[in-house]
């Protein structure tokens, strides 16, 4: 029999379809960009000519099908779904600035809402993709295969419970507004990712954020006790409960952190809390080489010190924010590399382990810089602040990978970026939380020029699998998303992406919740960045 070969462009929305001897066309999955369509010839097979009259009708079949889903979630919901360029486009893209528009974007404002849109999108198979503010930096937010954009900002209401020390909140709210209402009545949320100042609880879960707190403290998954919600035909969920006991069933509630949407829609959280630090110290310390400072960062937990925050930065991360800043953080140790530490506690054990923190470091630091004042611990937490937004002095594109290594293995790792940049020759400046092994590599290039951006490309890979025999992890607190999604068979073994997969299609058996997402590889670098300024730009 001969095998000829047919390749189709369809509508997002199309299957894709394979036939053999044996069956009829069958759906196999569908792509990101392209729609194939696999025959051969023989007795039974039809013709080219029929089979691309079958996909116009296909494509005309699916246009008609979304019209109808999105009349009927306007006789839904209405005045609250847009279909407008300036909102789609608005919806269409987050951190990365990789833009893919949506069919409608529609703003729930109870939690009910969010169920009957589900019950919609499944009906008529229309991709959802959630959104709170749209800060992630993988790509996890945007809506690649087009349909609705299901905005949940508006659920963000945040209840206290001082009794319980518990926090009941919207996926919509704040991270940094909850923190504030907390600690206004005593109370503290230890979770505080950079972007804390204007992303969501709800992306926060979804991305199991973490921050510079995690070093004593822990991530996200460690203060979610309930989670309420709905699946993606728009059956209610309840996952845990307002409780700091709970057995009951498997852990379903742990398998929505850091799903990153495409399991289920979250439309409340209780958080546990813990009590305000009475009293926070920070210091600032310069080593002679990377070895050097993180090094010590092992002896220090030998030592039996606790910081809350302890960061790391290069020689290239203090350059980049030196050049930003037009100041020299150390003149007396030009070139160095920073340690950054925080103590909290009660008054008398942080000056213990400030005591104890300064001995140790007597024969390690070359310099030290002690905050005797909120506003001096601001100045020094400037440094660490302005590290990304400085590394675009070096090159115009960067490729922001947020890995994590055992704590014994991040000086390797230094040294793997130093080596690294030398072979591929370009920057590769890294900062990041050297209290948990979670370390933020770059890789800087111009995309103007082609050559660059292969060696950024070829680099990045070879970092991945680094990092993977380091025994570390491809994303410590971003998520998957896009960005991480080509490196996902290097960190899982094909029998271990087939049971996530098998729980995805459980829950979502139309494949309508973020489709696209951390399953499939999608090479972020190939695809050009919108010019856009985002909301959070000038923080």
């Amino acid at each position: 029999m001969q095998i000829i070969c047919c390749i189709f462009v369809l509508d997002d929305s199309a299957p894709v379809l394979l036939s053999d001897d044996c069956n009829p066309w069958i759906q196999l999955g569908k792509a990101p960009a392209l729609r194939f369509l696999i025959g051969c010839t023989g007795r039974a097979r039809k013709s080219t000519a029929l089979r691309m009259s079958m996909n116009r009708q296909s494509k005309n079949n699916s246009e008609g099908r979304n019209q109808k889903a999105l009349q009927a979630l306007r006789r839904k919901l209405p005045g609250r779904v847009s279909v407008d360029d300036e909102s789609c486009f608005a919806a269409s893209l987050d951190n990365m600035r990789l833009s893919f528009m949506p069919d409608a974007v529609v703003k729930v404002q109870a939690a009910e809402e969010v169920g009957a849109v589900l019950k919609l999108a499944n009906k008529y198979t229309v991709p959802v993709t959630a959104r709170g503010a749209g800060s992630s930096a993988t790509g996890s937010t945007v809506p690649l295969r087009g349909g609705w954009v299901l905005d949940v900002s508006a659920l963000n209401q945040i209840q206290i419970n001082t009794v319980s020390r518990m926090v009941t909140v919207g996926p919509g709210a704040v991270t940094a507004e909850i923190q504030a209402q907390v600690e206004a009545v005593g109370l503290f949320y230890p979770p505080d990712p950079s972007s804390k100042k204007y992303s969501t609880i709800g992306g926060n879960i979804a991305c199991n954020a973490g921050g510079l707190r995690c070093v004593k403290y822990g991530v996200t998954r460690d203060y979610v006790l309930g989670l309420e919600g709905f699946y993606a035909d728009g059956s209610p969920f309840k996952l845990g409960l307002a409780l700091k006991k709970y057995v009951s069933g498997l852990n379903l509630r742990d398998l929505m952190i850091g799903s990153e949407g495409t399991l289920g829609v979250i439309t409340s959280a209780t958080l546990k809390l813990l009590l305000k630090p009475e009293k926070r110290w920070t210091g600032m310390f310069a080593f002679k080489s990377e070895a050097a400072a993180l090094k010590s960062v092992v002896a220090l937990f030998d030592a039996g010190l606790n910081p809350s925050i302890l960061e790391f930065l290069d020689r290239q991360s203090v350059t980049c924010a030196e050049r930003y800043t037009g100041k020299t953080i150390f003149a007396e140790c030009p070139r160095a590399s920073i340690l950054l530490i925080e103590l909290d506690g009660y008054p008398a054990e942080v000056r213990a382990q400030r005591k104890q923190l300064l001995k140790f470091m007597q024969d390690r630091a070359q310099a030290q810089r002690e905050a005797g004042t909120e506003a001096q611990a601001e100045a020094l937490w400037q440094v660490r602040r302005t590290c990304s937004q400085s590394m675009f002095s070096i090159a115009d594109t960067k490729l922001n990978e947020d890995v994590v290594v055992p704590i014994q293995k991040q000086a390797e790792l230094i040294r793997y970026t130093i080596a690294l940049k030398k072979e591929i020759s370009l920057a590769t400046p890294t900062f990041g939380h050297a209290g948990d092994g979670n370390l933020h590599v770059h890789i800087m290039y111009n995309r103007s020029n082609p050559d660059d951006a292969l060696k950024a490309k070829a680099g990045i890979k070879k970092l991945m699998q680094k990092v993977v025999d380091l025994g570390g992890v491809i994303t410590g607190e971003h998520g998957v998303g896009l960005a991480k999604a080509p490196f996902m068979e290097i960190q899982h073994s094909k029998a271990e992406i087939a049971a996530m997969l098998a729980v995805k299609t459980a829950l979502d058996p139309k494949g309508i919740l973020n489709p696209g997402k951390i399953f499939e590889p999608f090479e972020v670098w190939d695809h050009e960045p919108v010019k856009v300024t985002l909301p959070w730009d000038h923080r």
